[in-house]
């Protein structure tokens, strides 16, 4: 099977509300090539100068996504391009982005990450903190982000059963989140799934998948 083939087939079983972001991260750009040829036009990274190098040699039509863990310094780099930061963990992150959102004279589309996975090494927020932020006024100040949605990472693990109750929490979450309707927060998106778990994140309500091996095949990561 090659890249357009894996493509295909995971497009034809996905529900039509389902969004297929394409994780690149280590990857050639002749395979992000390959899998834009097929039709692809969504690409996730998780390092911001990697992402940054590809959107300067690729096609303009690309929707960028960064779905890595976001450094506040570091913002400035995707600020002119990126059309989504899922990994939204911190209201200083939050700040950061709509700083450099605003010296680009734009409206930068956000994920807030809550914590799901049981894991510590897991990055995100809790329900409260959320809710704590959003209802604050510093965040009716930021006129340069929305908040479009929210993010989770199960835990690492093959017990079907605690995943599933992580992915179902998020679902509970954003359904207490979604009467919250502001200027800068209209909550749409739930960004949950990978590869090995996307099927089952779909059943629980995502409406937003983050797939590579399955369409890239194994990365490498000693390049």
């Amino acid at each position: 099977m090659n890249i357009k083939q894996n493509l295909n087939d995971i497009k034809s079983q996905l529900p039509n509300q389902v969004t297929l972001v394409a994780v690149s991260k280590t990857k050639p750009i002749s395979d992000l090539m390959e899998a834009y040829d097929a039709g692809q036009r969504i690409f996730g990274e998780n390092k911001i100068q990697e992402m940054a190098d590809k959107y300067e040699e690729m096609p303009k039509d690309i929707e960028w996504h960064m779905i890595g863990h976001v450094q506040r310094n570091k913002v400035k780099y995707m600020a002119e391009f990126v059309s989504l930061i899922h990994g939204v963990d911190s209201f200083k992150l939050l700040k950061e982005i709509n700083k450099q959102a605003l010296n680009h004279d734009r409206t930068i589309n956000c994920l807030l990450q809550i914590k799901i996975a049981e894991e510590d090494s897991k990055f995100g927020m809790s329900l409260n903190d959320v809710k704590d932020m959003l209802s604050s006024e510093d965040f009716s100040e930021l006129k340069n982000v929305k908040i479009k949605g929210l993010m989770g990472m199960a835990t690492f693990t093959d017990d079907n059963n605690q995943v599933k109750q992580e992915f179902e929490r998020l679902k509970t979450i954003f359904d207490d989140l979604k009467p919250i309707q502001k200027s800068n927060c209209d909550l749409q998106i739930i960004s949950m799934g990978m590869s090995g778990d996307y099927k089952l994140a779909i059943e629980c309500g995502s409406n937003m998948i983050r797939v590579g091996s399955s369409i890239f095949g194994v990365r490498n990561y000693n390049n």
